[in-house]
């Protein structure tokens, strides 16, 4: 048994779990040998079942069957081999969410070498920091982002869907090569992902994702987003990123289910209409756009109420209104969950385990990790302290990460791997989200957590989005400033503001309300949609 909370009512989940259970219901061996594509693909080959359901922005669709896939990625690998590409190698991907994508993230694991992810909103110079790190002999991409690589492609070998000059035309040869490819055979250390921090805290760092994750993906499949054998899946994360690739491609697919890509921007419109298409049943997402749906109305968000059992959020907090909003219009039960790049998802509200939720909190740890909440020293905080969200490493049997590229095995405090997160651990043994380190704002001697201010703007009807930060203040070390996204039809003036303050003064106290407000059309955020609160400290 893996004790993760004093509180025996909440233990009783966790019981019976064993690490073991999850590595054993792998078709390879982490010790004598296992290959990713396997995992995701050929031991579920032979009952035709869907892998894959896919829509474009212009209606295009189809849907791939386990045995599709097998076939194009033992092409792929059979192509990557052939321009020299050898077990351990990394070969990016820089694709929109299209089948080919797919096919070659499969060919990649098929043929042992490591894939990296590339997401198509970076420009060139994002791009080849991260190739830069990487050292990939390989980038695959489209017509359309071909251009962000011209001062790259004599690095390195490029192939192009459709083909461009002087670049392996990748849908040709692809098509040309045989379709079986025997899968190359890998230790459980050894990696099968290469993936790059967000940079939401500085430059972004390479990591290697060994075999041995591959079992805590699968662990949050099944407890946290409790994906069931006749679920309609769609995460829509975008696999340029960890919680894209991790869950919409290699975790449904690592469980014999069907996954759903959807090639277009995300619209409340476009969103309900796959919904409802499809009868997607199980689905994932970030925060921004669930409070883009709630923006749109119960009208809009229709087709979500008439087909979703569960909804699972991911990339930063959830604000307890967005979920309370959701229960009563949408009809299922909206989660919070986290998790890094670094070590996957390892704290959720669960889907998969009966447990009350608190509103405002990431739940309780991932089976298989034990999380403590500790001071910069490593040293466990009371409850209801603020600390670092830290992992226990020697005692999370599920934790793979080993350090950035280049530090390997480097940065731990004691046997804590830090995350740099502040949280707070509750009475029933929860853990609840403060904020970023960098983000917490101290004003007057408190400590106030940006994730509880936005949370409380976003209960006033006007508000669509915020974002809080500290701003130095000679008198009080920071105040607190607020930057404000309004509902269509409402006017940003001061009556408002003074409004707003006064809301979150009577929520909050006197300590925590914001002293500024801005009224803004929109928040700086990441690509992957994280708001980028650097940004609005030096406005």
């Amino acid at each position: 048994m893996i004790v993760v909370t004093d509180r025996p009512e909440y233990q009783t989940f966790y019981d019976g779990f064993d690490a073991t259970t999850l590595t054993g219901a792998l078709h390879g061996d982490l010790t004598t040998g296992v290959n990713a594509c396997v995992e995701c693909c050929d031991r579920h080959v032979g009952q035709n079942r869907v892998a894959l359901k896919w829509k474009s922005e212009s209606d295009q669709s189809g849907n791939y069957t386990f045995e599709d896939l097998q076939i194009q990625s033992a092409r792929v690998a059979n192509l990557l081999v052939a321009h020299d590409v050898r077990p351990g190698d990394r070969v990016a991907g820089l694709l929109p969410r299209v089948p080919e994508l797919v096919a070659l993230i499969l060919g990649v694991l098929r043929a042992g070498a490591v894939y990296q992810p590339l997401f198509t909103a970076f420009g060139p110079k994002a791009i080849e920091h991260r190739l830069a790190t990487s050292k990939a002999r390989v980038v695959v991409t489209d017509v359309a982002n071909r251009s962000k690589l011209d001062d790259l492609a004599h690095q390195l070998i490029v192939m192009c869907i459709g083909g461009h000059d002087g670049d392996v035309d990748f849908t040709a040869e692809t098509a040309a090569q045989p379709e079986s490819f025997m899968p190359v055979m890998r230790k459980g250390d050894d990696a099968f992902l290469l993936m790059s921090t967000s940079g939401t805290t500085g430059p972004p760092k390479g990591l290697k994702v060994p075999l041995r994750g591959l079992a805590g993906i699968s662990n949050y499949m099944q407890f946290g987003l409790d994906l069931q054998p006749d679920d309609v899946f769609w995460n829509i994360a975008d696999p340029g990123w960890a919680y894209g690739l991790y869950y919409a491609v290699i975790g449904p697919l690592l469980m014999g289910h069907q996954t759903t890509l959807y090639d277009g921007p995300f619209t409340v419109e476009s969103t309900a209409a796959v919904v409802q298409e499809l009868g997607v049943t199980n689905f994932a997402g970030a925060p921004t756009a669930y409070r883009k749906i709630i923006a749109e109305g119960p009208e809009a968000a229709k087709p979500l109420a008439d087909s979703l059992r569960v909804a699972s959020s991911a990339g930063e907090p959830l604000n307890p209104e967005v979920m309370r909003w959701f229960k009563q219009h949408i009809g299922c039960d909206l989660l919070d969950q986290y998790g890094q790049t670094e070590c996957g998802m390892v704290l959720a509200n669960h889907h998969g385990l009966r447990h009350d939720v608190r509103p405002g909190s990431a739940g309780f740890p991932m089976p298989g990790f034990r999380l403590e909440v500790v001071d910069e020293q490593g040293s466990p905080v009371p409850q209801d302290t603020q600390g670092i969200l830290a992992v226990h490493r020697s005692e999370s049997p599920l934790f793979f990460f080993d350090g950035y590229l280049g530090a390997e095995g480097q940065g731990w405090t004691g046997d804590y791997y830090l995350t740099g997160d502040t949280v707070e651990k509750n009475e029933d043994g929860t853990i609840s989200f403060v904020g970023r380190s960098d983000d917490v704002i101290t004003s007057s001697g408190y400590r106030i957590g940006p994730f509880d201010v936005e949370s409380c703007l976003l209960e006033h009807d006007a508000v669509a989005e915020s974002a809080t930060v500290g701003i130095p203040d000679e008198e009080r070390g920071e105040i607190v400033k607020a930057f404000v996204v309004l509902n269509s039809g409402r006017q940003g003036d001061e009556p408002l503001a003074a409004e707003l303050k006064q809301h979150v003064r009577d929520r909050l106290g006197k300590h925590a309300f914001p002293r500024l407000i801005a009224f803004v059309e929109s928040l700086p955020k990441t690509p992957s949609g994280k708001i980028q609160r650097f940004i609005l400290r030096n406005q």
